[in-house]
């Protein structure tokens, strides 16, 4: 066994043995495993939303896009720090409103705020659409990680297959509990990490930062500006308002504010996230130190650059720190989403046609779950991908058009009907799918329209189509809401 090897399985079982040990003591009924009982404080609050947000991208996806796309990258730094500034306004309420009515997942939110269990029915499946596109992008990383620095013991597809059995392990047993101590020591030896490496490469290879951008800028002009045109300064700016809209709109998130023990917790997260998020830059410089020492790298080879660049400089030791750092980079989020996952198709989609199951059977169904959606992920995986920056950004879109209802929602007085908040999420649903899916641009449907128009983000345009269906939608049907009966509530 190579010294590289011994580290990544050594952090693959360390994580399994955190997993089994975090649910000692406790009764793992459904609110413990999925919220945490609701009695996390402002480190493990933190520590969760830190591991949705440092996964198997930071270690490829943002310096594998930075090395391709350039400036354009520094898009998700924007976005993360507004949405954490939209988190502290909301994330409060959020969690009031469901400590009050014993909420458990994102759909349940929904169910109660426009009393109708099938507009929870059609939130879960957005949800769980764009979990799995997540944690798709979650295994490919790891099949990456692993079989790099390794130097190639593990193949990509076995890494994937022993990465999914231990993560049904370690969440089957210790549900939330599990991915929050766990991410106690991701978030270490991430921080360690990628800081170092992003400090390190441009002094070895350039003498500074500085020094590197001044090389990079003689041999590949504005590289690091936005371009004229695709991702130029109003895709940009789209991408930015968009992301940072729907930051917070996947179904994780909603179980990591549920597990806060106050509003205090959440406020003080929120205040810590954006400078927590400057890790991402580190991460930058690595992908621009490799525009000269590795060129040429195009489309998903380009995801592997940080992998290539630390074998080709490093003893083994340090490369399989490496690898496995990616490995918990990788499980951690993996098992937030396979949870998930699991809640929403069990507690929010089985349970509405089979109303008389009890919460012990749901408890049992959501655990009995997670091993087949573990090979659906496997699946999905295995089919095959864009680069994973491409997956996330589908992914992304696809999941904001969640966000005008929820907002709305939040409204002392919200005048959306529970019919304006369905046609709104299925048509920007439907379009931005579509769109995304088929590789259709906005100049391709509307070649004669200004070039800043073409290029925004067509999830932006997406979200403006669901605001201006659900305001329409709901004034038409305000009348139909108030003379018929409520239905009643799945969450009570």
């Amino acid at each position: 066994m190579n010294i590289s090897l011994f580290f990544i399985l050594f952090f693959f079982v360390v994580s399994i043995a955190i997993g089994l040990y975090s649910q000692k003591g406790k009764e793992m009924n459904l609110e413990q495993w999925s919220v945490g009982g609701r009695g996390m404080g402002t480190l493990f609050v933190f520590l969760l939303a830190a591991g949705e947000m440092y996964t198997t991208f930071t270690f490829l996806g943002a310096s594998g896009s930075a090395y391709s796309d350039g400036g354009a990258i520094f898009s998700i730094v924007s976005y993360g720090c507004l949405a954490t500034v939209i988190s502290y306004w909301s994330f409060p309420a959020i969690w009031k409103y469901a400590k009050e009515h014993k909420l458990i997942s994102q759909s349940d939110f929904f169910v109660k705020k426009y009393q109708s269990p099938y507009l929870g029915i059609l939130v879960a499946v957005v949800g769980i659409v764009a979990c799995m596109c997540y944690l798709v992008l979650q295994l490919k990383g790891l099949g990456y990680i692993v079989e790099a620095t390794s130097y190639g013991v593990i193949s990509s597809k076995l890494a994937i297959w022993i990465g999914a059995i231990g993560v049904t392990v370690f969440v089957m047993l210790s549900g939330i509990h599990g991915a929050a101590w766990t991410s106690v020591l991701k978030d270490i030896l991430i921080l360690g990490i990628v800081v170092f490496l992003g400090i390190y490469f441009p002094i070895h290879f350039y003498g500074g930062i500085q020094p590197m951008y001044e090389a990079i800028e003689h041999a590949k002009s504005n590289f690091s500006i936005l371009p004229n045109q695709g991702m130029n300064t109003t895709w940009y700016i789209s991408t930015v308002i968009l992301s940072g809209i729907g930051f917070y709109m996947w179904p994780h998130t909603f179980p990591n504010v549920f597990a806060a023990k106050n509003e205090k917790a959440l406020r003080k997260n929120a205040i810590l996230m954006p400078l927590y998020q400057l890790i991402l830059l580190f991460a930058f410089f690595v992908g621009f130190a490799a525009i000269l020492q590795i060129p040429g790298l195009k489309g998903s080879d380009s995801d592997l650059i940080l992998l290539r660049l630390s074998k080709e400089t490093f003893d083994p030791w340090f490369v399989g720190l490496i690898g496995g750092t990616g490995v918990l980079a990788a499980l951690v989020p993996s098992a937030m989403l396979l949870m998930v996952i699991s809640t929403l198709l069990v507690k929010n989609i089985f349970q509405v046609f089979v109303p008389s199951t009890t919460e012990g059977q749901i408890a049992k169904l959501v655990k009995y779950l997670v091993p087949v959606l573990s090979l659906v992920g496997l699946y999905f995986t295995f089919k095959g991908g864009n680069t994973l920056f491409g997956i996330a950004l589908i992914a992304y879109n696809f999941i904001t058009q969640l966000a005008p209802a929820f907002f709305f929602s939040l409204l002392k007085r919200n005048f959306v009907t529970k019919y304006g908040a369905f046609a709104g999420i299925i048509s920007g649903g439907l379009l931005v799918s579509t769109m995304s899916l088929g590789n259709i641009t906005i100049g391709q449907l509307f070649p004669f329209i200004p070039q800043v128009i073409k290029d925004l983000n067509v999830g932006i345009i997406a979200l403006f189509v669901n605001t201006l269906v659900v305001v329409v939608v709901s004034l038409m049907t305000k009348n139909i809401t108030l003379t018929q009966p409520k239905t009643k509530a799945l969450v009570e």
